[in-house]
């Protein structure tokens, strides 16, 4: 029962990535960030199953490992046996044979035991591999939606100052672009809580560095939209809503 509170539930990341599509749909209907989230919430659906797939053992792999390396005990076996007959007393005093066998029976273990411990690692590999693969994903869809929330300048709301023709359009009032910065800093933590599946289910440091990676990217994208919220909620109350239209925002977001 303790081990509930120590490990991620992909089951309930998938489940709160499904709730803040609907939120953003709800909110931003036909937005950009809303299809963007729906995409999310099928890569947390295909992540669930993934991580789970590559952290399960290869069964046929592991066999044929486990053969590899009996045929590779059994001749070094056999190695041995025929070094002991050219040592044996019987076979008189050729000396420079003997050396040139044990010569050559070093080589084959050094080569075997260099064959076993590659064949004992390239489960890991074949798993580091794909999860470094699917992990790309989740950097390449952090940029994507810091890309959503780049044009969002609080100062425009706030200044009112007039626009280019180059501007781009800005529809939005202070409480529905705080809403909107927010919804993009949720998407970069269940990015980040997505990716870290994969460290959790295959402890390999490499796995595990490339998930810091993206943690720490998620991080500091995240505090570039928070220094927006902040200028946001430092200059007052947002736009006028009403009270249950805020309550009812801060219930589903809670």
């Amino acid at each position: 029962m303790r081990d509930v509170y120590r490990t991620l539930d992909a089951g309930k990341i998938v489940k709160t990535v499904q709730l803040l599509e609907q939120r953003i749909t709800e909110r931003f209907p036909a937005s950009g960030l809303s299809k963007v989230c729906q995409e999310l919430a099928g890569i947390a659906m295909e992540a669930q199953q993934r991580a789970q797939a590559i952290a399960a053992p290869n069964i046929a792999l592991r066999v044929t490992i486990y053969v590899a390396i009996a045929a590779g005990l059994a001749g070094l076996v056999i190695i041995a046996l025929v070094l002991a007959r050219l040592i044996h007393p019987q076979m008189g005093n050729e000396v420079f044979g003997v050396f040139q066998g044990i010569d050559a029976a070093m080589n084959i273990t050094v080569l075997v035991a260099a064959a076993l411990f590659f064949a004992v690692s390239i489960e890991d590999r074949i798993k580091r591999r794909r999860s470094l693969r699917d992990l790309h994903v989740f950097r390449t869809l952090a940029h994507v939606i810091d890309m959503h929330q780049l044009t969002k300048d609080p100062s425009i709301v706030l200044e009112a100052g007039p626009p280019t023709e180059a501007s781009p359009k800005r529809v939005m009032n202070r409480f529905e672009l705080t809403r909107y910065l927010d919804y993009c800093s949720e998407m970069l933590s269940l990015t980040s809580k997505l990716a870290a599946l994969y460290a959790q289910n295959l402890p390999d440091p490499v796995v595990i560095e490339a998930v810091n990676d993206i943690e720490e990217l998620t991080s500091n994208l995240s505090r570039k939209i928070w220094q927006k919220i902040t200028i946001l909620d430092a200059r007052g109350p947002s736009a006028p809503t009403s009270p249950a239209l805020v309550a009812g925002e801060r219930s589903v977001a809670g």
